[in-house]
């Protein structure tokens, strides 16, 4: 693979993060810089270790994770998706998805990333990455690719948010967006 390989890769994994991040976005309303920062580090992270625990654990591991990891990020997504629907239709002091909540970012992060361990095992697979030294400049790039794009999904979010929350609940679009996600990956995964 060549480093214009490494760079779609990296987008490709970097879209679930997008899409979270702008309704995070639209959520928050306002740009907190500390929280923003705080979650596009948190994706990046995630999304950038996931691969490399799927390549230590291809090895070991591969034929376990590999039959239910579809199956958890569903669960995951459609849990927090199915949370926010419900939050959605509470009245507005009632709302209990933030997305400036440590815990609801972590979540988030593992849930759009566990597709990634895939990547991981692909990377096992390659002559070329037979060592963890070989593996630095594809995470790199991957952990840059989705902080950049949480980022970007965040202020976009905030921006285009103050005009569309008063036509439609974020928070419905949001949870309706993560079990689309989580869909999408167990499609993938099953029928692919």
């Amino acid at each position: 693979m060549n480093l214009l390989d490494f760079i779609l890769l990296s987008i490709a994994l970097a879209m679930d993060c997008f899409a979270v991040s702008i309704v995070s976005g639209v959520i928050m309303r306002k740009a907190q810089w500390d929280v923003i920062l705080r979650i596009a580090f948190l994706f990046g992270f995630f999304q950038a270790m996931m691969p490399l625990l799927g390549w230590l654990g291809f090895r070991y591991f591969a034929s376990y994770v590999e039959a239910f990891d579809h199956w958890i990020a569903f669960g995951l997504l459609a849990t927090i998706g199915g949370k926010m629907i419900h939050d959605s239709f509470a009245p507005p002091e009632e709302h209990h998805f933030n997305p400036s909540h440590l815990l609801t970012q972590l979540t988030l992060a593992v849930a759009t990333s566990i597709d990634a361990l895939a990547v991981g095992i692909s990377f096992a697979c390659m002559k070329e990455y037979g060592n963890i030294h070989s593996l630095t400049c594809p995470l790199a790039i991957i952990f840059m690719g989705s902080f950049l794009f949480a980022l970007l999904g965040h202020l976009l979010g905030i921006g285009f948010g103050k005009g569309i929350e008063s036509k439609l609940r974020p928070e419905l679009l949001g949870g309706i967006i993560l079990i689309l996600i989580g869909l999408k990956i167990l499609i993938t995964h099953l029928f692919l």
